[in-house]
């Protein structure tokens, strides 16, 4: 055979071989990628799993936290409008006393000399 045609023959053979060869590489690669995928979906079934876990534990330990700060504004706020309502009495009592209106304990203490002096009254007019 002359140098060519053999030439040509390992030519052909080299070739054939690369194209098997990357043949190969192209059916390793994706055997490859379809196992990290697999792996991949494998962790994300397992991590998920735990990052939920730890999503709901940090939404309870919110949901308490709220609670407590809940708790805390509205004690506040009962402190804040019960002092209101103790200052607006005192506002009230005061204009009251400048306006010269008696106060119930005033009203009541003359009621009670009022029924005193009708009692001497019925004495008197029965004596």
């Amino acid at each position: 055979m002359s140098a060519k045609k053999k030439s040509k023959k390992q030519s052909k053979k080299t070739g054939e071989k690369t194209a098997k060869s990357a043949h190969d590489e192209v059916l390793d690669s994706a055997s490859r990628i379809w196992l990290a995928g697999l792996g991949a979906m494998a962790m994300a079934e397992e991590e998920g799993s735990k990052f939920f876990r730890r999503l709901v534990e940090r939404g309870e330990e919110f949901q308490d936290k709220g609670r407590e700060r809940l708790g805390e504004v509205r004690e506040r706020a009962e402190k804040q409008w019960s002092d209101l309502g103790e200052t607006f009495d005192k506002r009230v009592v005061v204009a009251l006393e400048r306006l010269g209106v008696p106060t119930h304990k005033e009203v009541e203490e003359l009621n009670q000399r009022l029924e005193k002096l009708n009692a001497k009254l019925d004495q008197m007019k029965k004596g």
